[in-house]
């Protein structure tokens, strides 16, 4: 789910807040409502043959989870196992049921963190908007050991063996109310439910600590890569359209980088005008926006390469859990 709602202050309560209250209060009963009629068995759960990780949060907003579904899919392929990974693609606009993300497939069809996923894992992706499709689609053609699916931890129609949630450690949970008054998608007690909680960029008890770890910069057009004192004290535009666009700006400042920001909302589909600025400065963006630019990329445009570190038994815990 989308935070195009970028007017709205999901970690303090104002006039606007107060005013969604009562639609609040809807979302809160409807989706309980939805959440019952799954446990008593009323709607349907699809159950796969092959094991489901579901990596999600209970919150609108980036957390950081799909550099953590990149490095749970990056350490299953070093035990040698075949992964495949799922999404509802959000912001595609594919009319299939289903559809099967390549290297050559458009972003604006199947979704930005779909695409992005393929490039830096190289595993089969599929996307559709209801995620049972997407599995049926993916064990049908490739032969997988386990399947993750990015985001859908309230896709209770899709069965799934392990639920990892995915919290933002600096906004963890907002002003604490539901969508639209907050960020909440479900009731903090949600969290009891699932198996691993990984708090991403800071440490709390009983959650496992995830820091995103920048790696170095890349060319958008040559495909280059610079060390990550490359920027350090330049002036540079930093362009985002990522949910929690803070974080972004964070990790190049801690680099030294002089920023000038642009921010676009969540999943924003870049033009070449939106990159196109009077200021004659290096242009710094996230990989997942990357992937929506480079039809009109320049030797001008970087992104700055991530990755997910997370600590070391979180990977045991995950493998006594499957």
């Amino acid at each position: 789910m989308s935070s195009n709602t970028s007017f709205i202050n999901h970690n303090k309560f104002g006039l606007v807040n107060f005013l969604l209250i009562p639609f609040s209060i809807i979302f809160f009963i409807l989706s309980n409502i939805r959440l019952w009629l799954y446990k008593l068995n009323l709607l349907k759960v699809n159950i796969s043959p092959i094991p489901i990780i579901v990596v999600g949060n209970i919150t609108v907003g980036g957390t950081g989870k799909t550099p953590i579904v990149m490095a749970i899919t990056n350490y299953f392929l070093s035990q040698n196992k075949k992964v495949g990974v799922v999404s509802r693609g959000y912001g595609g606009k594919f009319t299939q049921e289903s559809l099967e993300v390549t290297l050559k497939s458009d972003p604006s069809e199947c979704g930005d963190e779909s695409l992005l996923i393929k490039q830096q894992t190289q595993v089969p992706v599929f996307v559709s908007k209801k995620r049972f499709y997407a599995i049926e689609s993916l064990i049908k053609a490739y032969s997988v050991d386990v399947i993750i699916s990015d985001d859908g931890l309230q896709h209770y129609a899709m069965g799934r063996d392990i639920e990892i949630a995915v919290i933002d450690g600096h906004n963890r949970l907002g002003n604490g109310w539901f969508l639209p008054a907050g960020p909440l998608r479900e009731t903090k007690n949600r969290l009891k439910s699932v198996d691993m909680i990984i708090n991403n960029g800071a440490e709390a008890e009983g959650e496992i600590s995830s820091q995103i770890e920048a790696e170095c910069y890349v060319n958008l057009l040559t495909n280059e890569k610079k060390e990550l004192d490359y920027f350090k004290t330049k002036k540079c535009l930093a362009v985002s359209g990522i949910g929690n666009p803070k974080n972004f700006h964070n990790l190049l400042e801690s680099q030294g980088v002089n920023l000038i920001n642009k921010v676009f909302p969540d999943h924003h589909t870049f033009s070449k005008n939106d990159i196109t600025f009077k200021e004659d400065y290096p242009i710094i963006m996230t990989a997942k926006d990357c992937v929506k630019c480079r039809q009109f990329a320049t030797s001008n445009m970087w992104y700055l390469s991530v990755r997910a570190m997370i600590s070391a038994d979180f990977y045991q815990q995950l493998e006594s859990k499957l």
